[in-house]
């Protein structure tokens, strides 16, 4: 039977940082769109992929895209490769088919403002 000693010891979650307004943006999805993303950003403080997620190669290099559909289409874009942080970089509701080209701006302006940090 494995003890406590020879588990290996658990890495250490990434902190969250959430860029802009994009905190604020969140609280005001519906409940159960908020715990659906908050259960994937956890995973991804992990270390792992969220449930529903696609890179957003026309953000940045490493920039992932949080995909929840419960009462409309609820979007939150993260990069998690800065500075041994999870950068919360925009969080929206999706109401075309495609992503909006302001959604893709302020995301990619707060990509690099994470870089710079």
């Amino acid at each position: 039977m494995a003890t406590k000693q020879d588990m290996p010891a658990a890495k250490p979650e990434k902190p969250i940082v959430f860029m802009g307004t994009s905190l604020e943006d969140i609280r005001a999805f519906p409940l159960a769109a908020r715990q659906e993303i908050g259960f994937d950003l956890r995973r991804v403080q992990q270390g792992l992929l969220p449930r529903d997620g696609k890179a957003m190669k026309t953000v940045g290099a490493g920039a992932m895209e949080i995909r929840v559909q419960h009462q409309g289409q609820w979007r939150v874009i993260y990069v998690a490769k800065f500075g041994g942080k999870v950068h919360v970089l925009h969080a929206f509701v999706k109401k075309t088919r495609q992503t909006r080209q302001a959604d893709i701006d302020v995301a990619k302006a707060r990509y690099q403002q994470a870089a710079r940090e």
